[in-house]
């Protein structure tokens, strides 16, 4: 399929070293994928769902031990220890090769190696990198047909000495003592055996996309990043975008594909949906921000996704999807915790044991059916609000970066940065309840800078410095903000109502854009005035939206000694803009 030698080469050294019975390359056409399902269905690698309710879908279930991003398992390997910045794990190149190596050396005896030509951004694009991803799972295979533009267009563009990122992927014996996920980004290259889990294994979306692609964006002078990307129509026709940074299963999906709450859909708002997890942001010659998403799917989390929540995702899965670790209901079809429907009355769980509602453990606690990090894959194209500028070269132009997770108490249900030096400051100190979607503690507190932690493939000081080099290279920069859906009341009941609502601090966001939304100064930005946020068919006493807007000044001083900590890991390395930023807010909040 191609006369690229340096592809060539590399496909016959891999295919050496892992030895696999067949090497099928992958053509991007709806015939090999069809004829790609009925093998993996006839292997028992997914289960045919019922055809006439769920068209084109398919469910997979992951081993018990894989079902999650193995953060303490992925490794960035460089020359240097110091590069890699102490939020992430190092490994020497040296080491990394060697002991993934003697994991994959003959583990595709008996399978087929898979070579999947994508391109992240639309090929030919300035914002197109092209990777190959060798693999013996035809999961994978599937998943990265729905996620990425795969087959002949991406390798007729790689022509005959084009520049690829050379990933593979090796399932092995799917033992967590032989896992790896390894990034070697002076070599442009990712290696990950011992996993079949998506975030481990579509080598496109985090490992390329972020840990790779955050490397050659600071080399390069752009941005990769771990943020949503939608665009809000006003009456008026026109369209502005933001792009939105939050900690996986933190609610991107469901503000990606917004649905307007009534009052402000009678006003004539819309949603486009650009994306809902990766944005590659370059400097156009406008002197402002725009941005892709670099994929063309959806890994989304399945539990919590109703018609409430979400109706475009609930619409979007209807058909062509791939459903991981979800529950199998007698007649063929999914049901997961927190869906439209009630739970069947039997049906397997996700691991396809024998399930019924109600089962509990020996600790007397229920047994969920789906696993908290059920997934589902499915094509933007069928997202009832996709964007009609998916495959723009240009992509969009961002009005706003937002940053935001889930604090109970400090955080305000929106605030806007002084500056983007202030901004890019906010960014760096936010923090989130660990999730479902991380290995650790559920509920546990993290610092989760620009929600890049597990992503940034360099020391993130650096990653800092580069954010403050971006901004000064704009004469438009998009203003920064923060937000926080989950503030919680002495009860622990959200005080916020969020989903479509949120559309009503969108709106007060890109006003403030615009230079027309009213604002308060306070010590950590300015918060709307009361009277600011359109709250139009929603019944918010005025008590709870003042305390919803609230600073407090001692909880953020506290705040304030934990960000010095923070920055404290850094030996040094944290720009001076950023201690400058420590100190003035002191100053604000002792003033």
């Amino acid at each position: 399929m191609t006369e690229h030698k340096g592809l060539q080469a590399w496909v016959s050294e891999m295919a050496a070293m892992c030895q696999p019975d067949n090497i099928v390359w992958i053509d991007g056409s709806d015939a090999q994928r069809d004829k790609l399902r009925a093998e993996a269905v006839a292997k028992g690698e997914i289960i045919e769902l019922n055809q006439a309710k769920l068209p084109g879908c398919y469910l997979h279930r992951t081993a018990p031990n894989d079902v999650a991003r193995t953060e303490h398992l992925t490794y960035i390997c460089t020359t240097n220890k110091e590069d890699v910045g102490p939020t992430n794990n190092w490994m020497s190149p040296e080491e990394g090769y060697a002991r993934a190596a003697a994991i994959l050396k003959g583990s595709m005896r008996g399978r087929t190696m898979y070579v999947i030509p994508f391109s992240l951004g639309p090929v030919g694009s300035v914002f197109s990198k092209i990777g190959v991803e060798l693999t013996d799972s035809i999961y994978v295979v599937l998943n990265m047909l729905i996620m990425v533009r795969c087959g002949k267009p991406v390798l007729d563009k790689l022509g005959t000495d084009g520049e690829f990122t050379k990933c593979l992927h090796g399932k092995a014996d799917l033992d967590i003592e032989k896992r790896l996920i390894l990034h070697f980004p002076e070599d442009n290259t990712i290696w990950s055996v011992g996993s079949g889990y998506g975030g481990n294994v579509l080598l496109s979306k985090k490992c390329m996309a972020l840990r790779l692609g955050s490397w050659q964006a600071r080399r390069e002078g752009w941005l990769a990043e771990h943020m949503l990307i939608l665009g809000v129509e006003h009456p008026s026709g026109l369209i502005e975008y933001v792009a939105a940074a939050f900690p996986s299963a933190c609610g991107k999906t469901n503000l990606a594909m917004l649905v307007p709450p009534e009052g402000l859909m009678r006003k004539g708002y819309r949603i486009w949906t650009v994306g809902d997890d990766l944005a590659w942001m370059r400097i156009d010659t406008d002197g402002a921000l725009w941005a892709v998403n670099p994929e063309t799917g959806f890994f989304g989390v399945a539990p919590g996704t109703n018609s409430k929540t979400n109706p475009n995702a609930v619409a979007t899965v209807r058909r062509e999807t791939i459903f991981t670790n979800v529950v199998l209901t007698k007649s063929k079809t999914v049901w997961w915790e927190g869906g439209d429907r009630d739970p069947p009355a039997e049906g397997w769980d996700w691991q396809g044991r024998p399930w019924h509602p109600g089962m509990k453990d020996a600790d007397g606690k229920p047994i969920p059916g789906a696993h908290p990090n059920a997934r589902f894959t499915a094509p933007i194209t069928q997202c009832p609000s996709r964007t009609f500028r998916l495959d723009h070269h240009h992509g969009v132009p961002i009005s706003a970066i937002i940053f935001g997770g889930r604090r109970a108490r400090l955080a305000p249900l929106v605030y806007q940065s002084y500056s983007w030096q202030h901004g890019v400051f906010v960014g760096a100190t936010m923090a989130s309840e660990r999730t479902a979607a991380q290995v650790g503690k559920i509920g546990e507190v993290r610092r989760d800078p620009m929600a890049m932690l597990p992503f940034c493939g360099y020391n993130m000081a650096d990653y800092f410095r580069h954010w403050l080099q971006i901004g000064q290279a704009m004469t438009k920069p998009p203003k920064i903000f923060h937000v926080n859906w989950f503030r919680t009341d002495e009860n622990g009941e959200y005080l916020w109502p969020g989903y479509g609502d949120n559309l009503r601090v969108l709106e007060w966001i890109l006003a403030r854009c615009r230079g027309e939304a009213d604002a308060i100064a306070t010590p950590i930005g300015y918060v709307p005035t009361l009277d600011s946020l359109d709250m139009t068919g929603l019944h918010l006493s005025p008590a709870v939206l003042q305390e919803l807007l609230r600073v407090d000044r001692q909880e953020w001083l506290e705040e304030v000694e934990s960000i010095r900590q923070f920055f404290d890991t850094f030996d040094g390395r944290i720009p001076h803009a950023l201690r400058d930023e420590v100190d003035a807010l002191q100053r604000r909040l002792l003033t």
